[in-house]
């Protein structure tokens, strides 16, 4: 098996810092140049649909990633970091589905079709295999839990899928800015070279980057320790 490159710069601590710069970016996005958020707008629907990039990469992209670093980064017992893993994931979750919520609502009150791009199906697979995954693993590892050899069977699978979904969070980002950019642009709201074009260029950039450092971190012996990952099914 190939081995894991060495890691010779503060891996978790880039981590985060790209983690809390992409979600200053994507707020600075939807309240500087899209005039902000809402719930609920009688006028501006475009307010409501900005509830969701933010909500579903804070959620899926940053806490995701702080979980599946959990084991790593939060000192103390097994159970601890186990508790702030599936915390975090629930959170992520919820922040996921209230995004969905949101660009649901705001397609239904514009009258936009639902589910005919990509980012759309990559987005609602991203969601409905996370909530499984969730599930899935609070049954098994946190309550009731499942047996020794249920957990053992579970872990390898429970831990692909992780880092897959985090990878299909990733793509449904970056899929889901390069179409709000392709749209804005051919309604001409905004320039190809403008700066809010190259702000939402830039982000993607940077959740690619942020996605490698990652599954890097997760799978680098040297970051961190990795036994209380990936090999114990307790």
């Amino acid at each position: 098996m190939a081995a894991v490159p060495a890691v010779r710069f503060p891996l978790f601590g880039l981590v985060r810092l790209l983690g809390v710069t992409a979600a200053a970016v994507i707020l600075v996005w939807a309240v500087h140049f899209r005039g902000g958020m809402a719930l609920s707008a009688e006028k501006d629907k475009l307010l409501i649909f900005n509830v969701h990039p933010v909500l579903m990469l804070i959620g899926l992209v940053v806490l995701n990633a702080e979980a599946l670093l959990a084991y790593k980064t939060v000192p103390g017992t097994k159970k601890l970091k186990k508790l702030v893993h599936i915390t975090l994931q629930f959170l992520a979750m919820f922040l996921s589905l209230v995004g969905l919520w949101a660009v649901w609502k705001f397609h239904d009150e514009k009258e936009i079709d639902h589910l005919y791009t990509l980012h759309s199906w990559l987005g609602l697979s991203c969601i409905i295999i996370f909530s499984l995954q969730w599930a899935a693993g609070f049954l098994t590892f946190w309550y009731p839990g499942g047996s020794r050899s249920d957990r053992a069977s579970l872990l390898p699978w429970h831990v692909f899928l992780g880092v897959f979904l985090y990878v299909l969070a990733i793509a449904t980002s970056v899929t889901g800015l390069l179409e709000k950019s392709i749209f804005m642009q051919s309604a001409k709201m905004i320039g190809r070279f403008s700066t809010e074009a190259m702000l939402m260029n830039s982000l993607g950039m940077m959740l690619i980057l942020l996605g490698a450092l990652v599954i890097l971190a997760i799978f680098n012996p040297g970051a961190g320790k990795i036994d209380t990952y990936r090999g114990s099914s307790e």
